[in-house]
């Protein structure tokens, strides 16, 4: 998937001596890059196969798949942000039967301040059951392209982040993501890059009541 998006562009003003994490005169120093935080949301980790389809009995389950082990990349330049997700897929059948594929949709989305979808790509894995076995596994990736320039933080919203705040100013122990102005132009730069399976509705309240 490759999409132009907007990065998290919030870069913070560190001294020469001071690391992530350091407790300083100013307070402390945390650096936030424009790397899109990867993930899988709620109830679409799974996907469980029926046969018959109709069926919901536990003897009727026919094929069991997991997203599982996802790791992240991200590269820069002076121009883009490139987010890689690889994961791997796990599945085990009910028989260890003949030699079987199953094929099983996932999506990949870009998603900003957390609600809202600003792209989106559905692509398929392939699980291919050798003769006699129970097992099988595949992975995949998916991939988001940023565009850097497209919200770096205002200039305002910047210098009140990275302010050093001295004890006993007056707003020394406010956070400043308390200012509702603020709050939203961070939300605004902040972008997730999350996969899982496409399900069905049904498949979907399976996940989320079993």
């Amino acid at each position: 998937m490759k999409a132009i998006l907007a990065p998290i562009a919030l870069a913070l003003l560190l001294t020469a001596c001071a690391r992530e994490g350091d407790i300083t005169r100013g307070g402390i120093y945390v650096t936030r890059t424009g790397c899109p935080q990867v993930g899988i949301p709620a109830a679409t980790g799974d996907v469980t196969l029926f046969d018959p389809a109709t069926s919901r009995a536990a003897s009727a389950i026919d094929v069991v798949a997991t997203i599982t082990n996802v790791r992240s990349t991200c590269t820069e330049d002076a121009t883009h942000v490139v987010s890689t997700a690889s994961f791997d897929v796990v599945a085990t059948r009910r028989e260890a039967g003949p030699a079987r594929q199953v094929m099983l949709p996932f999506f990949a989305v870009a998603v900003q301040a957390g609600t809202n979808v600003t792209a989106k790509r559905v692509g398929a894995v392939a699980l291919n059951f050798e003769a006699g076995s129970l097992r099988a596994s595949t992975n995949s990736q998916s991939t988001v392209r940023v565009l850097r320039s497209a919200v770096a933080l205002p200039e305002d919203v910047r210098r009140e982040l990275t302010r050093e705040r001295r004890p006993g100013d007056a707003d020394a122990a406010i956070d400043p993501l308390s200012d509702p102005k603020i709050r939203a132009a961070v939300a605004r730069a902040t972008y997730e890059h999350l996969v899982g399976f496409q399900l069905t509705e049904e498949q979907l309240r399976y996940n989320a009541t079993r």
